[in-house]
């Protein structure tokens, strides 16, 4: 059975301007339907009405950071399983290899390419067993 298309993306970013090219990168060159949350808090809220196939969460956010707010996220309904990619500008390698433990599917560095961040999730979501 062929794995289920990427669809449904919420992405979790405090910063307007980069939220807005998330969004119209995800929308106009990927074809994904997005919720856009300024805040883990917002996140947290939305996510399960929701119902994204991945998360695409900023690590460094006032309040609820990006680990918090994934640890967040899988105690809801529905999400627990729900595939998490960090998006930071500190990638350096033990950076995403802590990410990584704590159960995201993949970290992108900042800054991304508009053009190119579409594909890069459909990579990621090839990439995740069912």
């Amino acid at each position: 059975m062929p794995k289920r298309e990427l669809k449904r993306v919420m992405a979790i970013e405090d910063e307007p301007d980069i939220r807005e090219i998330i969004q119209l990168s995800l929308e106009t060159v990927g074809g994904f339907t997005v919720r856009t949350c300024a805040s883990g808090e917002d996140g947290v809220a939305a996510a399960s009405a929701f119902g994204p196939d991945l998360l695409l969460l900023d690590v460094m956010m006032p309040g609820l950071d990006g680990p918090s707010t994934l640890a967040r996220l899988r105690g809801l309904d529905r999400l627990e399983k729900t595939p998490i990619v960090f998006m930071t500008a500190k990638a350096q390698r033990h950076e995403i290899e802590r990410f990584l433990s704590l159960g995201a599917a993949d970290v992108i560095a900042k800054p991304f390419d508009p053009m190119t961040l579409a594909d890069k999730l459909k990579e990621i979501w090839l990439r995740i067993p069912d």
